[in-house]
């Protein structure tokens, strides 16, 4: 999801270009970089129609194979082919392995015999061009007709361009959205293809591997998002996925057998720093990770970020900041959805909160905004420009973004000025230029603010509400998992609307009093 930060910062600042879209070997190397400073070795490269694809672009496979890299693909991304930038250039008639299937094989063995001396990571089946269903194939039962067929021609390629002994190639399936259903209902994946099970966009694992796909040669694998465009609302801007919960859900994964291979979606990669770290740590050792806990590993990175002096104060006010977004991000605060036939999902509108919600999660973010804020004097003068990055502006923007739906909220009921919201919306502006303008303009380009354009990101228009806000609710009774009074709950450190989350096992019993 590279559109609103990675590609232009690439395109027309870092390695600038008259070549619409491309994102080039410089860029790249940079990135490969990374990756080894991460102790990771592959890459899913950019892959949106915005983007001239990896493949086609001078010098990126020299610059992976440099660096050691393995080049994997996504999900709609079969052997190596980004069909979405690609199929219109390569590609003849409809990408349909139904009624067209000569011309999608040719496309995919094109490229197979281009990256056959490559190191790369294999993806099998097929989706539609992008992230949709495949074409030419209604039913599951059709569906899961055509990918038998396709899994056999797949690696006839793979047997006659790259490796005779097609159990040696790597290879991977990713049941992804509909195509876990098509996997459910009986679709036979060679024993030796790994199998990349996958959160629902939001950080939970949809799919743990059974006995008996634990037993698989193939072994595996997780596609985890931190970052993610799509229905029903897309979250690119800032990367606010909870820690406690990239560390639960990936904890859980790894005993329960996923341990093959770890895929990140990192969108833009800068907004995503701290949730990249905890995840590559985590795959490197996680013994290590789990013995020191998460707020330790989250502490420890801040201290060699900005200093121990700061870490002290900041700590907790980045805890806060994951644990009222994990209530809701910034980017769902408008109560809207995405990609939906009805346009009045994209109407910005109440939340189902009341008076007194709002105003506590007001006051909330203020308090936030002020620590950082008095904070940045502690931090050495080296390091200002890290701290507005990490810190000051993902924690300063989510307030303002809750200030600018919230207030406006309250503005329809006639409980608070229109201004206020007003202002909110000019306050993150200012800080996006700020941020664009740092290190005179290093990382410009990189955020913005309005990712895909959506409502939520707009000024709000002033209208007035059209039914009564909601009353305020009082609790019967309320508990929090890690309050049982009975049971062995397995409490899930940080997480939880009052960080105080748990698990239990299957067929455990929670007794509260």
């Amino acid at each position: 999801d590279e559109d609103w930060g990675l590609m232009p910062w690439s395109n027309k600042t870092y390695e600038p270009s008259d070549v619409k879209g491309e994102i080039g070997p410089r860029t790249n190397e940079r990135i490969f970089e990374l990756l080894l400073r991460l102790r990771a070795n592959t890459y899913w490269p950019a892959m949106h129609e915005c983007t001239l694809p990896f493949f086609l672009t001078k010098g990126n496979r020299e610059a992976a194979k440099k660096y050691g890299i393995f080049m994997g693909a996504s999900h709609c991304e079969p052997m190596a082919c980004n069909a979405a930038g690609e199929w219109k250039i390569r590609g003849k008639g409809a990408y349909d392995y139904v009624n067209n299937s000569p011309a999608v094989y040719q496309f995919w063995e094109n490229r197979v015999k281009e990256v056959a001396g490559q190191e790369i990571l294999y993806t099998l089946g097929m989706r539609g061009v992008h992230d949709g269903k495949m074409q030419g194939a209604k039913t599951v039962e059709e569906q899961k007709a055509v990918l038998n067929r396709v899994f056999v021609d797949q690696r006839g390629l793979l047997e006659k361009y790259v490796n005779k002994d097609v159990t040696q190639v790597p290879q991977v399936f990713i049941p992804y959205k509909e195509v876990l259903d098509i996997y459910h209902a009986g679709l036979q994946v060679p024993e030796d293809v790994t199998l990349m099970w996958c959160d629902d966009n939001y950080g939970y694992i949809r799919h743990f591997p059974t006995a008996e796909e634990r037993a698989r040669k193939g072994g595996n694998g997780v596609y985890y998002h931190v970052s993610y465009w799509g229905r029903p609302h897309d979250h690119l801007w800032l990367s606010t996925m909870s820690p406690s919960l990239i560390y639960q859900q990936m904890k859980q994964a790894y005993d329960q057998g996923i341990q093959k291979m770890w895929i990140l979606n990192v969108g833009d990669i800068k907004p995503a720093e701290y949730q990249i770290e905890l995840f590559m740590d985590m795959a490197w050792n996680l013994d290590k990770v789990s013995s020191e806990g998460v707020t330790a590993h989250l502490k420890h990175w801040l201290e060699r970020e900005l200093g121990t002096s700061c870490a002290k104060t900041i700590l907790s006010v980045m805890q806060e900041h994951y644990r009222l977004a994990h209530i809701r991000k910034p980017e769902f605060m408008g109560n809207t959805r995405e990609e939906e036939k009805n346009p009045v999902y994209r109407v910005v509108k109440d939340l189902p909160w009341s008076e007194r919600e709002i105003n506590e999660r007001l006051n909330a973010y203020s308090e936030l905004s002020e620590t950082v804020e008095k904070a940045a004097s502690k931090v050495p003068a080296g390091r200002q420009s890290a701290y507005f990055e990490l810190v000051k502006y993902p924690v300063q923007a989510a307030t303002q973004m809750n200030r600018k739906l919230l207030y406006a909220q309250l503005a329809r009921h006639d409980k608070e000025d229109w201004e206020k919201s007003d202002a909110a919306y000019d306050s993150i502006a200012a800080l996006t230029q700020h941020y664009n303008s740092l290190e005179n303009g290093k990382w410009n380009r990189m955020m913005d603010f309005k990712p895909r354009k959506l409502p939520v990101f707009n000024r709000v228009e002033r209208k007035a509400a059209t039914a009564p806000m909601t009353a305020d609710r009082k609790a019967v009774c309320q508990w929090n998992a890690a309050e049982a009074k009975k049971g062995n709950a397995i409490v899930c450190e940080g997480l939880g609307y009052e960080s105080k989350a748990a698990e239990i096992k299957k067929g455990d019993a929670l007794t509260f009093s």
